[in-house]
């Protein structure tokens, strides 16, 4: 099975750019981190640079399209929406606070990724503005995660190939434990007699 993978991603590697490209447009982290990782170890044909700069372009034109449906229909899509407009009011709130830095890190922060460039368009900033804002956003986002996942995968890889025994008995007895207390748990309890 492993040699099928290995032989499926050299034959095919190529796959990977578009696939990080349209990853990144929704959600990146995972995928771009991954793939970094593959690069150390299983799939060194990858080239970082071509990786990090598909995953910049993916994140950067997600984030375009949130903020310009932010700027054009943000405001009445928020009216109709009080639940809505209450939660994005902490957003506002990070924006009025600083501008330039909520925009280089919101990218960082799990879970606003989506959210904040529709802020930001709703906010009023200039398109050109947050255009090269966006940009070094995104370039410092792609930049930090594929670095960072392939140092990731370097030292997972020789930290398994040094402690790889002592993982498969880990997972034995974690599987024994699992089995152990499910069986257990399922018994049924002894009949009360009268």
């Amino acid at each position: 099975m492993e040699e099928f993978v290995r032989t499926f991603v050299a034959d095919h590697g190529y796959l990977i750019y578009p696939l990080v490209l349209v990853w990144t447009f929704f959600e990146g982290e995972t995928i771009v981190l991954i793939v970094s990782a593959m690069a150390a170890t299983s799939a060194p044909f990858i080239n970082l640079p071509l990786l990090a700069i598909c995953a910049m372009a993916g994140t950067m034109a997600g984030d375009q399209l949130f903020y310009y449906l932010g700027r054009f229909y943000g405001t009445p899509f928020l009216t109709t929406r009080p639940k809505l407009a209450a939660k994005a009011e902490r957003g506002f709130q990070l924006l009025r606070k600083g501008e330039v830095a909520f925009i280089l890190s919101y990218r960082f922060i799990y879970g606003v990724r989506n959210v904040s460039p529709f802020i930001v368009g709703v906010s009023g900033i200039q398109p050109l503005r947050f255009f090269f804002l966006n940009l070094t956003a995104s370039l410092l986002w792609a930049s930090t995660f594929v670095i960072g996942g392939y140092f990731l995968g370097k030292v997972l890889e020789q930290w398994l190939e040094a402690y790889k025994w002592h993982m498969l008995a880990a997972i034995l007895l974690l599987v024994a434990a699992i089995y152990s207390y499910n069986r257990f748990k399922t018994k049924p309890p002894p009949e009360q007699s009268a």
